[in-house]
């Protein structure tokens, strides 16, 4: 499996470096089988609010005027849903309610545990996560 990242964002490099470390993290606690495509954007565009997962195996994450914890969430939220396509049967065609629901509830209570494992484990990172 292989993340390809559209940078179409201004993140600091720095930022960006602890997104590359945080993506296998997940992959290593949440496999994922199929190639994906991580688009870090500063523009908000389509129906997205913080973050998307589209088909084709695509995740846009908004970054622009963001905590790096808030990205990473997010990023852990799309990972989810793109595990649940991939390893747990949801399908594109699945009508999921933006609030509520077990594909949603999934989505953010598995990445917030994520993101604190991920934390907890980098503490050195804390002052710019925050």
């Amino acid at each position: 499996m292989k993340i390809k990242i559209k940078l179409k964002s201004n993140i600091e490099k720095e930022k960006l470096n602890i997104i590359l470390k945080f993506l296998t993290f997940l992959n290593s606690h949440l496999k994922l089988d199929e190639n994906v495509i991580l688009e870090l954007t500063d523009v908000k565009d389509e129906k997205m609010t913080t973050g998307v997962r589209k088909k084709g195996d695509i995740m846009k994450v908004l970054c622009g005027d963001r905590m790096l914890v808030d990205i990473l969430r997010t990023i852990g939220h799309e990972w989810v849903h793109e595990h649940q396509h991939q390893k747990e049967g949801v399908k594109d065609s699945d009508v999921n309610p933006e609030i509520g629901g077990w594909i949603e509830d999934e989505a953010n209570s598995v990445s917030g545990a994520l993101l604190k494992l991920f934390s907890k484990e980098h503490k050195k990172w804390e002052n710019i996560l925050y």
